[in-house]
């Protein structure tokens, strides 16, 4: 059954970033799902993968970590001992240690804190959608979708305005490290291993290791301890501290992940308004509002798959995963899934329930900024219903090259005010 991308045969090779490079291969996820549920990957860089596609086989798997770890890297990429413990941030442990990175942090993500920040957003919103709105025609991605995140970033973690693009730029080129049009360092394309103790194996690493040495040193000259970067560094439950290296892969992934899932979840929110124009109705009829956010998050996915890796021997749907084993919960393949979606491959923002497995839900992982995530989301889109009465696509959107990040980084619309 063909559902969505013409190019996709139902065969697309999901080790390649190119087979994302259209948008994600939802005719071989689809056919997946129904024949090989749990299938093998080769991968030319590397050890080969198991590929897990139905919704419900990721919640299941999600929940055991002791049977599946994310200690061993996220990525499908190999990595040596070296340089996962070089690279690592607390989604690269488990258990104890896990928890232990988690409590220092997870009160600034906390829903009721988020919640303080929809005034902040709101304001964002409306100067920011009403410059956009104004040139009538624009590229919606970075108009609109790039700017809000990247303005609450600055919020925080306590950073200048005037910093805020060249450190959107440094996260884009850490996380969307296979796209030539966001590195110089494209991964899969040339040797990357002078940065392969960095970050993501990429030399933006460094450049931001290197800002938040100095923006520290600068706030505690200053004397501002506040904001979740100083969180970070208290001791924790077991009063141990982070250390350098943490800290630096900790500040490199608030830069690229806090910024780039609202980004991408906004830009397939407004993409799909250019397809389903009955959106915008019932945007502007209000009673959407609870329900939105996280079908717009569920369309969008914008983390197409975590990697984990088998502890122990165990089957699945027939297959024997093997100790040592790579094993990759499709997100971007989940939430398709006609089993536990009614008409998947539309946007339906009444949609509840909503299991979408975008934030990772139902293990101990599931993503610190959610509620940060669905309140932007929900604030944009209520701001735009306010002042337009259509959109639609101005030229072909274009999608990252990235079978890791699924996101549009150029989406062209028309819209028209109210």
């Amino acid at each position: 059954m063909t559902v969505w991308v013409p190019e996709d045969d139902g065969f697309a090779d999901l080790a390649s970033h190119d087979s994302f490079a259209q948008g994600a291969p939802h005719n071989t996820f689809s056919r997946l799902r129904r024949d090989d549920p749990v299938s093998w990957t080769p991968y030319a860089q590397g050890r080969g993968f198991w590929s897990v596609t139905r919704q419900a086989d990721i919640l299941a798997l999600n929940r055991q970590s002791d049977l599946l770890s994310s200690a061993h890297g996220i990525r499908i990429e190999d990595q040596s001992p070296e340089e996962v413990i070089a690279r690592r941030t607390f989604q690269e442990t488990d258990g104890r240690e896990h928890m232990n990175a988690r409590i220092k942090v997870a009160k600034a993500f906390s829903k009721n804190v988020i919640a303080g920040f929809e005034q902040q957003i709101r304001d964002l919103c409306v100067e920011i959608l009403d410059k956009a709105l104004a040139q009538g025609t624009f590229d919606a991605t970075k108009l609109i979708a790039r700017e809000l995140p990247m303005r609450m970033l600055g919020r925080i973690l306590g950073t200048p305005e005037e910093d805020l693009p060249w450190l959107v730029e440094k996260g884009d080129a850490l996380i969307a490290n296979t796209d030539p049009e966001f590195t110089d360092h494209v991964l899969d394309k040339m040797t990357t291993d002078e940065f392969r103790l960095m970050p993501f194996n990429s030399p933006a690493g460094a450049e931001l290791y290197a800002y938040a040495k100095d923006l520290m040193a600068r706030k505690n000259a200053a004397g501002d301890t506040d904001g979740i970067l100083h969180l970070m560094m208290q001791p924790g439950p077991d009063g141990s501290v982070i250390s350098d290296i943490e800290f630096r892969n900790f500040f490199c992934l608030l830069v690229a992940a806090g910024n780039d899932t609202t980004r991408y979840s906004i830009a397939a929110g407004l993409q799909a308004m250019c397809h389903q124009p009955e959106l915008l109705g019932q945007m502007q009829r209000g009673d959407v509002w609870e329900t939105a956010p996280d079908e717009i998050i569920r369309w969008a996915t914008p983390a197409s798959y975590f990697r984990r890796t088998a502890m122990r021997d165990f089957e699945l749907h027939g297959k024997t995963i093997k100790a040592g084993d790579k094993v990759v919960y499709w997100f971007a393949s989940g939430n398709r899934d006609e089993d536990a979606f009614e008409d998947p491959m539309r946007v339906d923002l009444m949609r509840s329930p909503n299991k979408h497995v975008s934030f990772g839900q139902g293990g101990p992982h599931v993503c610190l900024g959610m509620w940060l995530a669905r309140l932007e989301v929900r604030v944009l889109f209520e701001e735009l219903a306010k002042r337009i009465i259509g959109i639609e696509a101005a030229g072909p959107h274009k999608f990252l090259r990235s079978n890791f990040v699924g996101g549009i980084k150029s989406l062209p619309v028309i819209v028209h005010l109210s």
